[in-house]
């Protein structure tokens, strides 16, 4: 790389930090210059903004992660039900935000829904059933890594629904949800939105790196092709679903770092969450006993100390 160019020397230093995000918070990566093709380059230039300063991006975060730890205790404290919808183009960013969210929260209380591919029994059921016994009780936030919309958009766009079930899923899911929010569940929808030449980007990434290469799956693939395909069921499922009891809220996502901050404080501003009351934790006196001796256990047992 011509180290007299600010244009690839700007492309490398977002490119490390790219690769740094990969196991990010506690930097456990050193990772040495990275050589930038010239179609990174050029897709670089192009398309992504400068991405936000970690020096301003990890402080903000941790502020919004303390804000999301207020929230946990309000939803336990008043027995509330909240399900968070993520969806978007593969390699959107869902993951990322999803994993900031979760970070530091108690993970009976805040948890994770990623499913498969349907079962041939799941394919036999009502649609919704196979998510139903995802869906929180009281005390519980859920995130859907993706959700129901699979049928509006994967399943549609990849032929796995018919014309009649993408149909049927239209007339249905706007009760469905309906009928969620009356039995007292927060329910939140999020798309992340990026750009054309980002996810060309970001595929070119994973491509590339052994440790994202698992993240890249045929269907992924696929929807390279089919981008005109899936942006106009995108369309279409804002226009049937977006409703008042659950309306879609757009993040956009070339920035990961902005997309995250700002998904979580818009998070965060649609629930009255406020501070609630806590027993004064104290640590108890260790209680000793002078007959007591600790066992000496077999050096086999020990996991060997490498580092």
């Amino acid at each position: 790389m011509a180290k007299d160019d600010p244009e690839d020397l700007n492309a490398a230093e977002w490119l490390e930090e790219e690769l740094h995000e990969s196991l990010d918070e506690d930097h456990e990566l050193d990772l040495e210059d990275v050589a930038l093709s010239q179609e990174v380059r050029r897709i670089y230039r192009k398309a992504h903004p400068r991405s936000l300063d970690r020096r301003d991006y990890l402080p903000e975060l941790l502020r919004l992660q303390a804000e999301l730890i207020k929230l946990q205790d309000w939803v336990v404290h008043h027995n509330e039900k909240i399900v968070v919808i993520f969806e978007g183009r593969d390699s959107a960013g869902k993951g990322g935000v999803i994993k900031r969210i979760t970070q530091r929260l108690n993970p009976r209380v805040c948890r994770v829904v990623a499913l498969p591919a349907p079962s041939d029994r799941e394919k036999s059921q009502w649609y919704f059933q196979r998510y139903v016994p995802h869906l929180p009780a009281g005390g519980e936030i859920v995130l859907f890594d993706r959700s129901w919309y699979n049928r509006s958009g994967v399943e549609r766009v990849m032929g796995f629904a018919s014309d009649d079930e993408v149909a049927q899923f239209f007339n249905d899911v706007p009760e469905f949800e309906r009928m969620l929010v009356r039995s007292g569940v927060r329910l939140i929808k999020y798309w992340f939105s990026i750009t054309d030449e980002e996810q060309q980007l970001r595929f070119m990434l994973r491509i590339h790196d052994p440790l994202k290469q698992w993240k890249l799956s045929p269907m992924d693939l696929q929807s390279r092709v089919r981008w005109e395909d899936y942006t106009k069921a995108k369309e279409e499922t804002f226009a049937r679903t977006n409703i008042s009891e659950a309306p879609w809220y757009i993040v956009p996502g070339n920035d990961k770092k902005r997309a995250r901050l700002n998904c979580i404080d818009h998070f965060l501003s649609l629930v009255p969450y406020e501070a609630v009351p806590h027993d004064e934790v104290t640590l108890p006196d260790r209680v000793y006993n002078s007959e007591y001796e600790r066992a000496v256990l077999p050096a086999e047992l020990y996991v060997p100390s490498k580092y």
